[in-house]
């Protein structure tokens, strides 16, 4: 359910206790330990999220269990104050998310966990109890029970409790030491066994203070752990953070195409940060005692930003760091740091020993290690968990020796609390069942979690029996397999995040429902393909209507830190649906789906279907025809198009400095941005010339799942433009759309060396403007407001063009997100109340506030999605050069 008050989180509950349900609290569920998949009722508590209070004098802020970290953030930023803890996953995760697990982050070396900056909690025992623990002071029957709890065991908890930071497996018992009372603190990284949080106060740390990064290099990653206990002598109290980075996690976001900013010699990394007063001095000392091959200080915040985004990326980025799928599992482990370099080289001892591999990385400082894993499960082989628990198991008992613990921040969830006998003595357990009966005698919260932990194969997914599938794209990051591919997706839920810098997901951010994230489109793909909540596979009812709201914006394929490509799957899908098991297309995968062809058979005629579909009710019959909701518009056809505007252009017999690739919505919808290319390029002295022969990418029978058609299509303009690139004269695109398709899409379709030679030779403008180092005309005192085609962020990327355009002296304002429009997306009858809202997330507010601004859209339904929803005409980069040459 999704509880949006106090009062619903407390009905549930009553309902429970009554019917002896098991209740499981989620936020974002981004934890990766099983902690939030319980039976019975799951609730989600996104919606009961707000931040109550600021309170800049004392430094705490009150919120509700669903405030996102985030929006805390936000809140707090105001007065130079902010939480202190930060998980990679802050722009999603929860407050009471991190209060379940005791979440930490990077910056936890320097602001502590969770549990340091808990001030109260109003809870719900399972018992049924309220109360609001504060203070040290046991406020009602349950805290006093428990405070009696440690009364009785002084010695045993100041012994094997709390002995260093990242112990988190387990009940956190030390807080109910008399000197460390805090029923409060206890109930922190309880994952939801004990008590339910309705309402938090924590305390915020003052965020004005001086930043320094320091990145310093080491050989391996186990000589950059050696270095750890040396940083944190040399700058006692004032490391904020020290991550260890794996080169190979870096050479991933290289080979995206992504940038990434300079880092010293090594392959193995530490990023540190100091902050406060002369924090420059302790950079010096990190320095002089890093014994590092090389270091460098991060000075430009922008490089900086870059490289904590890798480090916040790093599950998903390991998870496909290796040839076969990485899992979660033995994720978080920690020992004292001092311990840090000996225990990563038994751990790499044991992976060898297992014939595993992973990528280690994670919070060096606190002595955590991060690590997804290799693991051979097998689709339907139960027995294949074999290797999976002979290794977790050797691990828990080798980390024994370190006096380490299982779990470092994410919790045990299902995934390790049967291995808290190998860390935990008896008399240690016995008292985690006694506070779990005092809090819940039932056993309603979270059952099967710490004090009563299933066994740690029980659940596990990779091993469900899955429904093969006879793809029809290649799916080359997943070598042909649809359910290996949905199965990229391991809940790391940045596709959920509440706000976003990128382009992922439009419709979640438009809807605020599961179901219409990527995340939650993966989830019922992975169900449908592994039999279990769904029985009717791919052509299951709930499929389609999970996919119905994708954009196939390609967002994920580069937002998504796991690589999840939904676009791609929604097609897949619809190719099995359709063309497979014979479900009936609707119309406007017959009209909207081929629209290159009809474009190219109304062209002799295009002057007087312009003049019909002006006539209101023969645009009202097309549009129903065509699947086309009746508030939309109908784009006009060009007359003439691209190719016939330039058949005598007077160049046919000169040698071409440039082709210019006429796809086929430049040539029959926005003809002018490629006349104005030619008219830029021209004035710098070069000759052009148009492909004459006709090319389609293909992209609207790829995104409609018509494959069979697509695959001949888009085989034929392989062939005919791999010529063009093979000649070496450079070959431009100038709908970015069209330009993704040829760098992605065709090769999921065609094997051939023809769809490789156009896949990395077809240029952008903007590529081909900066590779010939063309001259830029002058937009001194210029704002531009640009918004980006989805595919052009996701797959070409837009910081060539930014690049040129603040070198030509614009002042750029680049839209994040998408802009609701996405081909045949938001035409579709269905779909427009979702593509206005998707253009209220960010197109629309930007052109309200930027009104007098020239506005850059080179993507067709950029620009079309601008003229029906705001009268606003927009521009291709082209055009706004050649208007200024």
């Amino acid at each position: 359910m999704r509880a949006r008050n106090v009062e619903d989180v407390i009905a549930a509950h009553e309902v429970a206790r009554e019917m002896r349900i098991p209740v499981t609290m989620r936020g974002a569920g981004t934890s990766i330990a099983g902690n939030a998949i319980g039976s019975g009722i799951v609730i989600d508590t996104r919606r009961f999220g707000r931040v109550l209070e600021i309170d800049p004098v004392a430094r705490t802020a009150r919120v509700e269990p669903g405030a996102v970290h985030a929006d805390l953030q936000r809140a707090a930023a105001p007065y130079g104050l902010r939480f202190g803890p930060d998980p990679s996953s802050h722009s999603r995760c929860t407050i009471g998310g991190m209060i379940g697990n005791n979440a930490c982050g990077s910056r936890a070396l320097g602001y502590g966990r969770t549990v340091d900056n808990v001030e109260s909690l109003r809870v719900l025992y399972g018992n049924g109890e309220l109360a609001r623990e504060q203070d040290g002071r046991p406020s009602g029957v349950t805290g006093a029970r428990l405070a009696t709890v440690g009364d009785a065991n002084l010695a045993h908890l100041r012994t094997e409790f709390g002995r260093f930071g990242r112990q988190i497996s387990g009940y956190s018992l030390e807080h109910l030491l008399p000197e460390r009372r805090r029923i409060d603190r206890f109930l922190v990284g309880s994952e939801g066994t004990l008590a339910t949080v309705l309402e938090a106060t924590v305390r915020l740390v003052d965020d004005r203070v001086e930043r320094r990064m320091l990145v310093l290099g080491y050989p391996t990653m186990a000589d950059a752990a050696d270095a750890v206990p040396t940083l944190l002598a040399a700058a006692p109290g004032r490391l904020i953070a020290c991550e260890g980075m794996d080169s190979r996690i870096v050479g991933l976001v290289r080979e995206k195409g992504s940038p990434v900013p300079d880092l010293p010699r090594g392959s193995g990394w530490l990023f540190a940060e100091v902050a406060g007063e002369g924090a420059m001095d302790s950079v010096r000392r990190l320095v002089a005692a890093g014994a590092a091959l090389d270091t460098r200080l991060v000075d430009d915040p922008r490089e900086a930003a870059a490289l904590w985004r890798i480090r916040e990326d790093g599950a998903g980025l390991a998870g496909r760091s290796l040839p076969t799928p990485a899992y979660g599992g033995w994720e978080d482990a920690a020992v004292p740091p001092e311990h840090l370099g000996a225990w990563l080289r038994d751990f790499e001892e044991l992976l060898r020993a297992h014939d595993l591999r992973g990528i280690p990385y994670g919070h060096f400082g606190d002595g955590c290690i991060h690590c997804r894993i290799d693991f051979p499960f097998r689709p339907g082989d139960p027995a294949s968990t074999g290797v999976f628990r002979d290794f977790m198991t050797a691990c828990a008992t080798r980390l024994r020796d370190y006096r380490g613990t299982l779990s470092g921040e994410h919790g045990d969830g299902r995934v390790r609390g049967e291995l808290l006998p190998l860390m935990y003595d008896e008399e240690s357990l016995a008292l985690f069942r006694q506070v779990k009966a005092v809090c819940d005698p039932d056993d309603l919260l979270n059952p099967g979690i710490i004090a009563d932990p299933v066994p740690i194969t029980e659940d596990l997914r990779p091993v469900r029996p899955r429904e093969p599938v006879r793809a029809g794209l290649r799916l080359l990051h997943d070598a042909g397999d649809l359910g290996d591919a949905v199965h990229r997706c391991t809940g790391v839920g940045k596709c959920v995040a509440p706000r976003t810098a990128g382009v992922m997901c439009p419709s979640y951010l438009a809807t605020r429902d599961e179901r219409d994230s990527t995340r939650g489109r993966a989830r019922v793909l992975q169900e449908a393909l592994d039999g279990g909540l769904l029985r009717g596979g791919l052509q299951d009812p709930a499929v389609a209507e999970a996919l119905d709201l994708c954009l196939a914006c390609k967002g994920c394929s580069s937002d998504c830190p796991s690589g999840v490509d939904m676009a791609t799957y929604k097609s897949e899908v619809l190719h099995q649906r359709h063309d497979i098991a014979g479900v009936r297309r609707p119309r406007s995968h017959v009209f909207l789906g081929q629209l290159p062809k009809w474009a190219r058979l109304t062209a002799p005629l295009a002057p007087l279907a312009n003049l019909l579909l002006r006539v209101g009710p023969l645009a009202g019959l097309a549009k129903w025809v065509a699947g086309i909701d009746h508030r939309r518009s109908v784009p006009k056809f060009a007359s003439p198009t691209l190719r016939k505007a330039t058949d005598s252009s007077g160049t046919e017999d000169s040698p071409a400095d440039v082709w210019i690739w006429a796809d086929s919505f430049t040539d029959h919808f926005f003809p002018e941005s490629g006349l104005a290319a030619i008219r830029f390029l021209e004035s710098r002295g070069l000759t052009v010339r148009v492909v004459r022969e006709d090319a389609c990418c293909g992209l609207t029978w790829i995104t409609t799942g018509q494959l069979d058609q697509a695959r001949v299509l888009v085989g034929r303009t392989m062939r005919t433009l791999a010529p063009y690139v093979r000649s070496g004269i450079p070959v431009m695109a100038l709908e970015p759309s069209c330009l993704a398709s040829l760098r992605s899409d065709a090769r999921e379709l065609c094997d051939t060396e023809e769809a490789d030679v156009v896949a990395s030779g077809v240029l952008s403008f903007a590529e081909l403007v900066e590779r010939l180092d063309l001259s830029l005309p002058d937009l001194t005192g210029v704002e531009v407001v640009a918004q980006p085609h989805c595919h052009h962020s996701a797959v070409i990327g837009w910081d060539t063009d930014q690049r040129l355009l603040e070198r030509a002296g614009a002042t750029v304002t680049k839209v994040q997100g998408c802009c609701g429009l996405a081909g045949n997306f938001g035409v579709e009858k269905g779909h427009y109340e979702v593509s206005v809202a998707v253009a209220e997330t960010h197109l629309l507010p930007t052109v309200r506030t930027h009104s007098d601004a020239v506005f850059l859209a080179d993507g067709m339904s950029c620009r079309v999605q601008l003229d029906d929803l705001a009268d606003v005409p927009a521009q291709h980069l082209a055009e706004l050069f050649a208007s200024r040459a």
